[in-house]
């Protein structure tokens, strides 16, 4: 499901699927007034071939009569997923605030859909983890709905060209190694209830986050918990109150682990004591209340 019009970035790797989205965004634009597209590309720099790509996607930006914008990175070839995640969408949002434009959008489909909280379950993460893959008003994705195979259906008909990344084949990389071989054993009918299960805990979700950001209005001090009410909390309970709690207070891209620190800290700490959250935010821990301090940097 496309967006309405609006001025947008499209990140475009080269690869079939970023590739029909592409294809599919140009066709809307010649059809409804009111897109404006970007077509950015991020050369990661870990594979010696990853020029042709950027090649490719300027070519065919170009033959659309679209903007194009690229950057190159030397990640080198042991860059990790979460590095060159990171870089990509560091460059994404930086040329989305020199367009001025809405948001970003990508080409994450139902096989990404499924792969994440596949990945997010290897790595324990909690309820969020396992539905994290979904649109946001600054990040739009709209093919999760659609398999994999669908979008090689589409680039076929279309006569659309793309370039395989030859990495996708390594699978000593964890997505790989999920996409390669725990997917295909999934049936047809594991994989939909699968996707329905993702679905459903999305909701509850949604339901959950609300419950606690409610409860988090009803603390004394703005801003601050009560640190007596907390510690009476079931620790299960205390991380996803933590973690709300953060977010409530613009803080976010914190791990599991960290997430865990500050709760165990939180509960058994001395009063008077200042625990690190990320770069540039403190917890500072007390007789009767916790609290977050940004310290310039």
């Amino acid at each position: 499901v496309l967006p309405t019009p609006a001025s947008y970035v499209v990140a475009v790797s080269g690869g079939v699927d970023s590739m029909a989205l592409l294809d599919m965004l140009n066709e809307k634009a010649r059809s409804e007034a009111g897109w404006k597209l970007v077509v950015a590309h991020l050369d990661h720099g870990i594979r010696d071939d990853s020029a042709e790509d950027l090649r490719l996607v300027e070519s065919v930006a170009r033959g659309h009569g679209l903007p194009f914008v690229s950057h190159s990175v030397g990640l080198g070839a042991g860059a990790s997923e979460a590095v060159a995640r990171q870089a990509r969408y560091d460059f994404l949002n930086s040329v989305v605030a020199a367009a001025g434009a809405r948001g970003v959008i990508t080409a994450h489909h139902q096989d990404d859909v499924l792969e994440t909280a596949i990945i997010n379950i290897l790595r324990g993460s909690g309820r969020k983890g396992l539905t994290s893959l979904s649109s946001r008003h600054d990040v739009v994705r709209p093919l999760l709905h659609l398999p994999k195979s669908e979008l090689i259906d589409y680039a076929k008909a279309r006569g659309l060209v793309w370039h395989e990344d030859s990495t996708n084949q390594d699978d000593a990389y964890l997505r790989n190694y999920v996409r390669l071989r725990l997917l295909p054993r999934i049936d047809d009918g594991s994989r939909r209830a699968l996707l329905s299960h993702i679905n459903d805990l999305r909701k509850a979700n949604h339901e959950i986050d609300t419950l606690l950001v409610n409860q988090l209005h009803f603390q004394s001090v703005a801003g601050q918990l009560d640190r007596s009410w907390f510690i009476q909390l079931p620790h299960s309970v205390a991380r996803e109150v933590m973690a709300s709690w953060l977010r409530a207070n613009g803080v976010a891209g914190f791990d599991r682990k960290t997430l865990e620190r500050l709760v165990v800290a939180a509960k058994v700490s001395y009063a008077d004591k200042v625990y690190p959250v990320l770069s540039g935010v403190n917890m500072f821990v007390r007789a009767d209340s916790l609290a977050l301090d940004r310290t310039e940097r």
